[in-house]
């Protein structure tokens, strides 16, 4: 027996001692085939080829996931499924009806789904504009399966945003609060809540992709301070809310980009905070207005027409009683060709409003629907035949 262990002995220190040889020599290899990686050896040099290709980089050693790393990981999956357990029962369906007149077929009835969540004891739930628009009939389903019809209790399809009321008792109601716009980051883990395709309740993970976002949804109206997201948003997720890591609405799902997986939109909680207050009270948002038409001034543009600024608007024209009117800014005088384009030049170059730079048309409308409200008195700050000058414009309501 002591004859076997010392020879068990022997052979194990044997092998041990082989394998240190063999470690110690494939490294002194790799380490070769590293410096040789890094600096190419010259066309001349075939050997040297052959040896960095002979010998393949073994891939380095995979660790398993301490325990603290695991403990993280779950910690985060914990919050998700605590905040769905928190947020999901004030998530509602949203089914509206409605009726299109066909020449040959007459009325001809139809269906639109969307989400939307509760915010307050009261019965009001805010959803998009698109998810209700046209209805003859609304009905909202509840987290226990309720069903009940709401009430349209005022929009702005402006901002995509919607408000209705359900007449349930107060306790069957678990409002989610609003959180706030500025401590929103890049980065930040956003959770979305809604009912792509029908199916109740789908939670969705993901992150701000983007803050301040411009979306156009048609032709003549664009949503501002909009926020992107990879969450996935699907048709039914419209009108549902977007959340932060604490369970507060930050956004308003709206839109997806066609075509293209990763990219959603959300109306910001700021907007909400300033548009659905209006809404409950008076069953619209006035939006202020200026009155002006023009160009957003561009560089080519300003070389072509020798304006002083390379960044602004150019007044073209201003509607009639406007308050761009009374304040007494100019428009157009002359038209020139510019290209194969008429321009109405000579007008005022708006360049500032409360000191703030406009740098095209669109930071103008952003600035007004953003900061200013109807009846507000704002300073414009103009250059008329390249001379400054401001002049005080008390906003209207837009028409």
């Amino acid at each position: 027996m002591k004859m076997n262990a010392h020879s068990q002995g022997i052979h194990w220190g044997t092998l041990i001692g082989l394998l240190a040889l063999l470690w110690l020599g494939t490294g002194c290899s790799l380490s070769g085939v590293l410096s040789q990686a890094v600096v190419l050896p010259s066309a001349s040099s075939p050997a040297a080829v052959a040896q960095a290709t002979a010998l393949p980089t073994a891939p380095p050693p995979t660790m398993p996931p301490s325990d603290d790393d695991l403990a993280l990981v779950e910690a985060a999956d914990r919050l998700v499924s605590e905040i769905y357990a928190r947020v999901s029962p004030a998530v509602v369906h949203i089914t509206s009806r409605v009726i299109t007149l066909d020449f040959f077929w007459g009325p001809l009835p139809s269906e639109g789904t969307g989400s939307g969540f509760v915010i307050d004891t009261e019965g009001h739930i805010v959803t998009n504009y698109h998810v209700v628009e046209n209805a003859e009939s609304i009905e909202v389903t509840l987290s226990d399966e309720t069903q009940v019809p709401a009430q349209l209790v005022g929009s702005d399809p402006p901002n995509d945003l919607a408000v209705l009321r359900i007449a349930v008792p107060p306790e069957k109601l678990i409002p989610v609060p609003l959180g706030e716009g500025a401590t929103l980051r890049v980065g930040q883990r956003a959770i979305a809540i809604g009912n792509p395709f029908g199916l109740d309740r789908t939670l969705t993970v993901g992150v701000i992709s983007a803050l301040g976002r411009p979306l156009q949804t048609d032709e003549d109206t664009v949503i501002y301070n909009v926020i992107q997201t990879d969450a996935a948003i699907n048709p039914g997720n419209s009108g549902g809310p977007l959340l932060n890591v604490r369970g507060e609405v930050i956004g308003v799902n709206t839109a997806i980009r066609q075509n293209a997986e990763g990219i959603g939109f959300a109306v910001s909680v700021d907007t909400v905070r300033r548009v659905v207050p209006e809404l409950i009270r008076y069953g619209r948002y006035a939006h202020p207005w200026l009155g002006v038409l023009g160009y957003s001034i561009t560089p080519e543009l300003a070389q072509a027409l020798d304006l002083p600024v390379e960044r602004g608007i150019l007044v073209a024209r201003l509607y009639r009683n406007s308050p761009a009117d009374y304040a007494g800014i100019r428009g157009a005088v002359r038209q020139v060709r510019v290209g194969n384009q008429r321009i109405l030049a000579g007008g005022d170059v708006l360049v500032a409003i409360n000191s703030v730079p406009i740098r095209d048309w669109n930071s103008l409308q952003e600035y007004l629907e953003e900061n200013t409200r109807v009846g507000q008195t704002v300073t414009l700050s103009i250059l008329r035949d390249g001379q400054p000058l401001e002049l005080s414009v008390t906003l209207a309501e837009q028409p």
